[in-house]
């Protein structure tokens, strides 16, 4: 049965994608309008899909979020296949993930994935070079971004893996504010370990207070360690 779940889950999420490629294509044309539209379809997607699949979906804010407010930083943690799926499921608000460049190269997904997120090649230094520029483009746009601080998912068996400093340099030079979110229970739902590992359940997803980065002045790393512990104790605390 767990296979048959998984194929169906694969089936749902194809058909669901092929049905909106038409408008992807027609939204792509249209720049930063055409990719918060494509945000917004992908969204409905999701909410499609999770209910097909038997996935439900809780939002814990322990802070009143006014999406309007921002732009934002949006930092959470990695640590399941199904963390891209819930960023759109349950983020009340427009954003652009950073991602790595093989992820563009996927038949068909690949475009949306190229429409809606920054992509970088880890290894060329020029292209994170550029990576960062379109990061800063999107805040000055007033759009918010997603990046996964710990870069990698988190196979260490603690709450969290050392973050890398892309996010809170980024938020030093532009002084957005950062938005921590946690992601609960996605390693149950979807074990990075197995591919076959998908299965029903509930989701919580978890946004913890506003951090301002303007209080930091130029301190990057005293940025990123209190957005780790603010992290680590949700994470803890939770579980």
């Amino acid at each position: 049965m767990r296979y048959l779940y998984v194929i169906y889950a694969l089936l749902t999420f194809v058909i669901g994608f092929l049905i909106r490629l038409p408008f992807i294509l027609l939204f792509s044309l249209d720049g930063v309008r055409g990719r918060k539209a494509t945000w917004k379809l992908v969204q409905l997607w999701s909410i499609e899909w999770f209910f097909l699949i038997g996935i439900r979906s809780r939002r814990i804010f322990e802070a009143p979020l006014d999406a309007k407010k921002g732009p934002y930083i949006v930092v959470a943690n990695h640590i399941s296949y199904m963390d891209i799926p819930i960023l759109f499921r349950t983020l009340p608000f427009y954003a652009r993930p950073l991602a790595k460049f093989e992820l563009g190269k996927i038949p068909l997904f690949g475009f949306l994935y190229k429409q809606l997120a920054v992509t970088i090649d880890r290894s060329s230094g020029k292209s994170k070079l550029a990576g960062v520029h379109k990061l800063k483009d999107t805040i000055n746009e007033g759009g918010s971004i997603l990046i996964f601080p710990e870069g990698t998912f988190n196979e260490t068996g603690a709450p969290l893996k050392s973050f890398y400093d892309g996010a809170f340099r980024v938020a030093i030079e532009t002084q957005a504010p950062i938005l921590p979110v946690v992601f609960l229970d996605a390693l149950s739902l979807w074990h990075y370990k197995s591919f076959w590992s998908l299965k029903p359940g509930i989701n919580r997803t978890v946004f913890l207070p506003v951090i301002d980065t303007a209080k930091y002045g130029k301190d990057m790393h005293q940025l990123k360690e209190d957005t780790f512990k603010s992290m680590e104790k949700a994470i803890l605390q939770y579980k």
